[in-house]
């Protein structure tokens, strides 16, 4: 028994000290090298239309293809990690993000920085940063809450520290070279990989290989589906194979709860109408402040700008929103960032001025580190946590798709009216009509929520936010944490 429990011990070991400590800076550098990175994009904008001959519509395609596959290839980093484990997949994704960018110093046209620097580098990106995110959970149990806010700090240290580095070593050797170099630094993704080693389970089976524990699971479905091919019905076959599409369907693309849950409905909709124009100005900023005559330099400054105050804001956002007077409030907390995000577009179109912009940035800043703090929280608010894994594989497709379109199509607009303040307008329309829409359709389910509740008899277990509306059906999966779970980051 003693030497049982002096097993366990020395396998617990690694939780919440020692060497999760170096897990942890690991997670933080990956959230900059990765997350931070296409915040440096539109430092190369105006280079990259004089190189290639390219529209306003056509080069921002590049970073939107990025942007899209970094925060929607999280299903496909799931099977990844559930199949190899996050250091694998850290590792792997960090030698695609440098190869992707390598490539890119080498491309003859706009269309191949598409595939190399958007496809490759974007999804490079995507599973190290959330193959980084989930091995947190395996490293920190008491301490999980602190080490994620901890680790976000990287995503605004990117921010801060990309633009400055590009705009530098732009002036200093072009473009060519300053991906090459990018190719190099993103391999420094390998090296994080490299320090989170697997942590062994008191039962000795290793923390990141959920596979162990899914192997009963997996054999039961082969002994179906080989049920299946022996049967002497080739419907009763092709039945087993559409109910197995589906529950996989439901299992990383929640469709069921987004037909029965209109919080999580409602939220959805509002939240990938809001990312048509939530990333405009960080695509259009800079050349638009070039445009109007301000020195390189200093726009690239602009985003920088953005980033640090991030560092500050978004966490006493975070410490705001947690209080109990927020609780079940928080998405009209939501809907007044993105409000405000909104409004403060129309500081650019009144003026291009380096000092005016300062202003915007400062404003923007505070938004966005609302936007930041809430809008996971907010779907853990609507949707139950046995699901959330699920409901967020669904939030960050849609939400990618709306990435990977709102730019071009801005684009498209500007290379028309040869005007740049189209893009605040356009930015200002989804931003303020999304804020609207989610604060105004939350604020009628919960009046018609509380209807309910007055005309009926109080039910055992009422749902723990006016605002939530749960599938009346109990579900049938596992309560175990999931092995994976989505995390993208605003």
């Amino acid at each position: 028994m003693s030497r049982a429990g002096a097993a366990a011990r020395e396998a617990a070991k690694p939780q919440d000290q020692g060497w999760a400590w170096m897990v942890l800076l690991a997670a933080v550098l990956l959230q900059g090298l990765t997350l931070g990175f296409p915040s440096c994009i539109g430092v190369f904008f105006t280079d990259l239309q004089h190189e290639f001959q390219a529209s306003n519509s056509e080069t921002s395609w590049f970073p939107s293809i990025m942007v899209a596959v970094l925060h929607g290839g999280g299903p496909l980093c799931s099977i990844l990690v559930k199949r190899f484990g996050c250091r694998f997949a850290v590792m792997l994704g960090g030698l695609l993000s440098g190869v992707g960018m390598v490539s890119s110093s080498f491309c003859k046209s706009i269309s191949q920085l598409y595939l190399t620097a958007g496809l490759i580098t974007g999804l490079g990106s995507c599973f190290s940063f959330q193959a980084g995110v989930t091995v947190l959970g395996y490293y920190f149990v008491r301490w999980q809450t602190l080490a994620n806010a901890m680790a976000s700090t990287g995503v605004s240290l990117g921010f801060t520290l990309w633009p400055l580095l590009s705009q530098y070593l732009l002036d200093e050797m072009g473009w060519r070279n300053t991906f090459l170099i990018f190719g190099g630094i993103l391999l420094n993704c390998c090296v994080c990989g490299a320090i989170m080693r697997p942590v062994q389970l008191a039962s000795g089976s290793p923390l990141q290989s959920p596979k162990t524990a899914e192997e009963p699971g997996r054999r039961a479905e082969g002994a179906q589906l080989s049920n299946g091919a022996s049967s002497p019905h080739p419907e009763l076959q092709q039945q087993t194979r559409r109910t197995a599409c589906f529950q996989m369907l439901q299992k990383y693309l929640a469709f069921d709860i987004f037909c029965q849950n209109k919080g999580y409905q409602i939220y959805t909709i509002g939240v990938t109408w809001m990312m048509m124009g939530f990333a405009l100005p960080h695509v259009y900023l800079v050349p638009y402040a070039i445009q109007n005559g301000v020195e390189e330099r200093r726009a690239a400054l602009l985003i920088s700008i953005i980033g640090f105050i991030n560092i500050f804001i978004r966490p006493l956002t975070g410490l705001l929103s947690g209080h109990r007077v927020f609780t079940g409030r928080r998405i009209y907390l939501f809907s007044l960032a993105v409000l405000l995000c909104g409004l403060s577009n129309f500081i650019c179109v009144i003026s291009a001025e380096f000092s005016v912009l300062i202003i915007y940035c400062v404003i923007l800043s505070i938004a966005m580190s609302g936007i930041g703090a809430l809008i996971f929280q907010v779907l853990m608010d609507v949707v139950e946590m046995d699901r959330f894994s699920s409901a967020l594989g669904l939030f960050t497709i849609l939400e990618s798709i709306m990435l990977l379109i709102g730019p071009p199509l801005t684009g498209l607009l500007v290379d028309i009216t040869r005007n740049f303040h189209y893009v605040f307008y356009n930015s200002s329309f989804f931003l303020i009509s999304a804020a609207l829409f989610m604060g105004l359709s939350f604020c009628t389910l919960e009046k018609k929520n509380k209807l309910k509740e007055a005309s009926k008899v109080p039910l055992d277990n009422p749902s723990r936010y006016q605002y939530n509306e749960m599938p009346t059906e109990p579900q049938s999966e596992s309560q175990s944490p999931p092995a994976v779970m989505y995390i993208t980051s605003i």
